[in-house]
């Protein structure tokens, strides 16, 4: 599982962006989005790399989890 943090996605609207941009590395991944915390989780088994650049190039691109 991956958790990104997308600075970008701040509405539904951009939260159907990223999971449409997503499905197209993994049609079958799981995909959870959270816009007020700005947050993706994703279940795949795409690689990771693979889903960040699909982001970038949607214009939503991905940032670390920062540490608590």
């Amino acid at each position: 599982m991956f958790l990104f943090i997308v600075p970008n996605m701040t509405c539904g609207g951009c939260a159907k962006s990223v999971v449409k941009a997503l499905q197209g590395v993994d049609v079958d991944a799981k995909i959870e989005t959270d816009p007020p915390k700005r947050e993706v989780r994703i279940q795949t088994s795409a690689d990771e790399s693979a889903l960040r650049e699909i982001l970038s190039e949607a214009g939503y691109p991905a940032e670390d989890k920062a540490a608590a």
